[in-house]
């Protein structure tokens, strides 16, 4: 068992969210009983995600997307109420961390991802918000782009949407998980072979190849599952609390 505030507390320094400029607030988003021993963890705060965790009898779930994002309406009516209310009727906590989870050396998404890849990083690249979040590698062997796109299919059990490059061979891939397909710009002024996100816009479509560089639209939900999950193990070891990860399929 370990309190609430100690779990937050542990939780804002490891992934030290006072370096970061989010879109939303990092850390605990919604309070509930101060006494966990079972963690409920999930890529987004959805009510399909909040109703397994309370099923589970989760006294916290731990996210990468949460609530209150910079823009949307502050009003709590509709969904956002149901939401909220299934949350504090059951007295659940909810914790979201967003950036700071992508960001993390070792249990953080694209870390995740690259060790889920089998990729060996080598560097990063990409600005946002005043940190470099893409990561790159060399790939032991050249592969084909239909290669990489099969290897990318059997690891996260997806196939990717694959934009054909200019070269034939890939050595050098980049990565940055979830709505990322902007950083396909700087994948190409670092001179990558391929770039891998989780979504594609209509205008990343010219960029791959007017630019020659490989792109590979992973899916949003699937590259953001581990970091979450490896988060969750951490915690679990750390504090002697039960974990289980709940995936909601989305196919985004």
């Amino acid at each position: 068992m370990v309190t609430l505030c100690e779990l937050v507390d542990y939780l804002n320094s490891e992934l030290d969210i006072g370096r970061f400029r989010d879109y939303c607030p990092n850390g605990l988003q919604v309070e509930g009983r101060q006494e966990i021993n079972t963690l409920v963890t999930g890529v987004t705060a959805s009510m399909a995600l909040l109703d397994a965790a309370v099923a589970a009898g989760a006294d916290a779930i731990l996210v990468h997307h949460g609530y209150f994002w910079k823009g949307e309406d502050c009003c709590i009516t509709g969904m956002k109420r149901r939401r909220l209310q299934r949350l504090l009727e059951s007295e659940t906590s909810l914790l979201a961390y967003h950036l700071p989870l992508d960001a993390h050396p070792v249990l953080g998404n694209n870390a995740q991802l690259a060790r889920v890849l089998g990729f060996t990083v080598r560097g990063s690249f990409g600005q946002d918000e005043g940190m470099e979040l893409g990561q790159y590698a060399d790939l032991e062997q050249d592969l084909s782009g239909s290669a990489l796109a099969d290897h990318i299919a059997q690891r996260l059990g997806r196939a990717p949407l694959h934009i054909e490059g200019a070269s034939e061979t890939i050595h050098s891939v980049g990565w940055c998980t979830g709505a990322a397909q902007s950083y396909i710009d700087a994948a190409v002024e670092q001179g990558l072979d391929a770039f891998i996100s989780g979504e594609i816009s209509e205008q990343t479509v010219h960029i791959a190849r007017e630019c020659g560089i490989h792109y590979f639209a992973a899916g949003h939900h699937a590259t953001e599952r581990f970091g979450v999950q490896a988060l969750g193990t951490h915690l679990a070891g750390q504090f002697d609390i039960s974990h289980r990860f709940v995936d909601i399929v989305n196919p985004v």
